[in-house]
Formats: structure tokens, C-alpha cells, sequence
């Protein structure tokens, strides 16, 4: 994500060095997006040598860190911290440093709130908003995310987002369309498909052909994540799925879907580009953008979570890494 001071974004940023790869002058592309002509500079030079990796802002912490607390000193604040399952207060009058600096070392190691831990043992026992670290798979393939949104179905003549809240919109009761979904955890290539329900059998059915799809790319399911729903934890037909991939299936902790964080960005985005982008005049015209959606969703549009990559580009590079 960009600064909240930034000028361009790194889509912004692709569009700039685009112009001046057709040969045009940096001055007149940079005036034309409102930056600097040091500011455009810098963003050709960083596209030359990195591609549209380079387009994506670099981190601001330091390489080097002279001044940071000696290891020696980090070890005996966890280790009053394990014993004491006290908070920084506390473990500054035992450890002879700063309150500020025991809060420090406690963030860089991850070491959870006491407010999440039981007071008697210090075991974790209340879920977070996060995961305790964040994780991508190494090649495609290795883990695919899975899960259903459900959306309203659009009357023929549209709802209400088209005629505003009345009774002459007959849109109540017409049902859901559960929209299944598929990404994989390296690549982010995508495959979704509209259906009539969310059962274990046709979540079981997708499953089979969201692996045709992906054995297309040349990916083959190693391992399938899912939250707890009914579809996925107890159906004999969504498991016997899974094994017939030569898969292993793995669910999220309870009440935490950030875990399955991938597939549910992923709904976010399709909500947002696809579902509720305009204002359609039937569910029919809903359903058949999708795949031209989906299609821009794979091969043209970038993701800031790879590094301002499309999915279709880290399948090639993974192609020719890994084969």
C-alpha cells in the first residue's frame, strides 16, 4: 500500500512508465500525472531494472541497526516475561532497561497481549484479528484457499439499486446465487463459478474442476484450506475430492478467517469489481461478466500482495523455476 502522502499508486505508476516507454520525454509524462520530473525518474529507473516489482513501494526500515538492544539483554526481558506474566512495567524494574524498550522487544518477537493469555498457564486462549505471522507458499500449487459468497439474485428488470427501495421491486424472495471460490496461495490465479447452493456436493463438484483449471496452468493441488463450514468439514463427498487430487485438507482455527485471508480479499475484490460494480438489469447480465471478470482478474490486473505482479506472471516465473 502506498503512503497516505503519495502521488501515484503503483497502478498510477505503471501508467507513467508505460507513456515514457513509447519514447515520449520524462518532463511531459511527468507533467501530464501531476509529479516531479525527479519523481518520474526515479520510477523509469526503478522500471527498467525491476520490472513492475519495482513499482511497488520499498520498506523504510533500516539495514542496520547500531543502536538496537543487545540480544543478551532481549533474552532475559522473554524469559521475565515468560516467568512473570507481567507487562512492561514490571519487567523494566526486573531487567534494569526502559518500559519503552521491553514494549519494543516484546512487538519484534510477536510475543502476544496479556489480555489474549491465560493468567494461570500464559497460553494463548483468545483469538486475534490476525495471524501470528504472515505466510505465502513457496510455488503454485502448494495450498489453494476455497469459499462461497453468497449475493442476492437480480430481478429481470433490476432491483433496487436500479429503481431505489419500493414496493414495484419484486426482488424479495427470489433467492441466492452462491458464488465458489478458488486461488491459489502463491500465484493468486483464481477460478470461480456461480451455483444454486452451497452443499458438500457441489462444493465437491467445483473442487474437481477448479483442479482441471489449475492443471491447465500446469498446477497440481498439494494441499486445500477451507473455513468450518458444513460443506467442507463434514461432507464425504467434498473429502473424497480432496483425495482424489492426492490433496491434504486443512481447515482455519474457529473464528478466525483471516487465516483463509486470501479467498476472503478475494470476495472483497470480486464484490467490488464484478457484483456491485454497475447497476445490472438482470442476474442473468451479473453472471455472464463474470468470466470476462475473472479473465482480467488472472491476466491483467495487478496485486500489490506480489509485488505489483499479475497471477498469470508468477505462474511463468514458476514455470521455468520450478520445472
Amino acid at each position: 500500500m502506498s503512503h497516505a502522502n503519495a502521488r501515484l499508486t503503483p497502478a498510477g505508476r505503471l501508467i507513467m512508465v508505460r507513456r515514457i516507454a513509447t519514447g515520449r520525454p520524462v518532463a511531459h509524462v511527468a507533467a501530464e500525472m501531476g509529479v516531479s520530473r525527479t519523481t518520474a525518474w526515479r520510477w523509469w529507473r526503478r522500471f527498467q531494472v525491476e520490472g513492475r516489482a519495482g513499482l511497488v513501494d520499498r520498506s523504510s526500515v533500516a539495514r542496520s541497526h547500531p543502536r538496537r538492544t543487545p540480544a543478551c539483554v532481549e533474552t532475559r526481558v522473554r524469559i521475565a516475561r515468560m516467568l512473570t506474566r507481567r507487562g512492561p512495567l514490571t519487567i523494566a524494574r526486573v531487567v534494569g532497561v526502559p518500559a519503552s524498550t521491553v514494549g519494543r522487544v516484546l512487538a519484534r518477537h510477536h510475543t502476544p497481549r496479556l489480555a489474549e493469555c491465560d493468567p494461570v498457564t500464559g497460553q494463548v486462549i483468545r483469538a486475534t484479528r490476525r495471524s501470528a505471522n504472515r505466510y505465502e507458499h513457496p510455488y503454485p500449487g502448494s495450498l489453494i484457499h476455497v469459499d462461497v459468497k453468497k449475493l442476492g439474485r437480480i430481478p429481470d428488470g433490476g432491483g433496487w439499486r436500479a429503481h431505489g427501495r419500493s414496493e414495484k421491486v419484486r426482488g424479495r424472495g427470489i433467492g441466492y446465487d452462491y458464488v465458489h471460490a478458488a486461488i491459489d496461495d502463491h500465484s493468486r490465479l483464481a477460478y470461480v463459478e456461480i451455483h444454486a447452493d452451497e452443499k458438500g456436493a457441489t462444493a465437491a463438484r467445483f473442487l474437481a474442476r477448479a483442479a482441471a483449471f489449475y492443471s491447465a496452468h500446469g498446477i497440481k493441488i498439494e494441499r486445500v484450506i477451507s473455513d468450518n463450514a458444513f460443506a467442507y468439514r463434514h461432507s464425504r463427498a467434498f473429502q473424497q475430492a480432496v483425495t482424489d487430487l492426492g490433496a491434504v485438507q486443512k481447515f482455519i482455527k474457529p473464528h478466525c478467517p483471516w487465516t483463509n485471508g486470501k479467498v476472503e480479499r478475494l470476495n472483497r475484490t470480486l464484490a467490488t469489481e464484478w457484483a456491485y460494480s454497475r447497476i445490472w438489469s438482470s442476474n442473468a447480465d451479473r453472471a455472464a461478466a463474470l468470466p470476462t471478470w475473472l479473465n482480467h482478474y488472472n491476466l491483467e490486473r495487478p496485486h500489490l500482495g506480489i509485488g505489483g505482479l499479475r497471477p498469470i506472471d508468477r505462474i511463468n516465473n514458476a514455470t521455468g523455476q520450478y520445472t
